[in-house]
């Protein structure tokens, strides 16, 4: 067997992040961006990094200034870079962030011809899953091929060489020409996947039979209203044959939940904070309770700090580069009476 080299590898959506910093204002009337790093996969690549893990991104970038921008950021982190192909003819993608009034969010992504859903089975083949003790993609590497190919095989190889494999749902409704269509793919490779991670919508779009039960409002993409019988689809997911161990449900300020395959469930308490922008909020929680998991911890343990690093990251102003440290996470916790 080959020895690790790797905590983990992620896999998937990679961009800049241009984040309004006229705060309280419409969209429409913002005259200024702070630009970031951001996509769920990379914020999650910085963030187990961020807490002393030792990490790889298999993403794909175009050959423009963008793909250069994030690589910089990468290298600048300490993650290892060699896995991201410039892909010719696609571009690296991006995303614009406003932060409005009463918690409104609107979200708008730029992801025609976007490099990182072009990564292909042969990037995957050269990338060294056998090395890694974790192994980690998001559900929109799903939407489209390659990438959707490649992440099955990764996935695969994840699995064959004894990887833990976590899959963070990443429900993005704009990005699937058919919404349900999103919980097919779910459904597809969760006999693949060990530990799922996601929130109550993304939970619900997971077993979606109508289109209409998806409703986004504000143009906040990232958190749509879904309808759905939640406790009844954590059941049916947990029961596709050979599926996931652990469904592991992000509740924001209220913490989290794990539903074990055994049955059993395990409630997390969140820490209360003043949010400032949601958005990464659910990557920083996985980096945490993965961070938690490759370490040996508990369930309850590992939710915990990730729940910490979640409640850190909504405090600031953007998401991979705003991911907390372990020193600073884990006097978070003790501050607020530890683990």
């Amino acid at each position: 067997m080959a020895k690790k080299i790797f905590d983990i590898i992620t896999m998937g959506r990679s961009c800049i992040d241009l984040y309004s910093l006229d705060i309280g204002v419409r969209f429409e009337d913002i005259t200024k961006f702070a630009a970031y790093v951001g996509g769920s996969p990379t914020n999650i690549a910085v963030g187990t990094r961020r807490l002393g893990l030792k990490v790889a991104l298999l993403t794909g970038i175009g050959y423009d200034k963008v793909g250069d921008f994030i690589v910089n950021f990468l290298k600048g982190e300490g993650i290892d870079t060699s896995y991201i192909p410039k892909i010719k003819g696609a571009r690296s993608s991006a995303a614009m962030l406003g932060i409005e009034k009463d918690n409104k969010f609107p979200l708008v992504f730029y992801r025609d011809n976007a490099a990182d859903i072009q990564v292909t089975i042969d990037d995957v083949l050269a990338t060294p899953l056998d090395k890694t003790k974790a192994f980690e993609f998001g559900g929109t590497n799903l939407s489209k091929e390659p990438s959707r190919s490649a992440t099955f095989v990764a996935t695969e190889r994840a699995q064959k060489f004894g990887a833990t494999v976590y899959m963070d749902l990443d429900f993005r409704a704009d990005q699937w020409h058919d919404v349900r269509a999103f919980g097919a793919n779910v459904r597809a490779i969760l006999p693949l996947v060990d530990v799922a991670i996601g929130t109550e919508e993304e939970i619900n779009a997971a077993m979606l039979r109508d289109p209409k039960d998806v409703e986004i409002k504000d143009s906040q993409i990232s958190a749509p209203i879904i309808k759905g019988n939640t406790n009844k689809n954590i059941k049916a997911l947990l029961d596709v044959p050979s599926g996931p161990e652990a469904l592991v449900v992000k509740r924001g300020a209220k913490g989290a939940t794990i539903h074990l395959r055994s049955g059993e469930v395990i409630k997390t308490p969140g820490f209360p904070v003043e949010i400032y922008n949601v958005l990464g909020a659910g990557d920083a929680f996985a980096s945490g309770f993965i961070y938690g998991r490759t370490k040996g911890w508990d369930w309850y343990k590992a939710a915990r700090m990730g729940n910490a690093c979640g409640a850190i990251v909504v405090t600031r102003h953007g998401c991979a580069n705003f991911m907390g440290y372990e020193k600073e996470v884990l006097e978070f916790v003790e501050s607020r009476g530890g683990f």
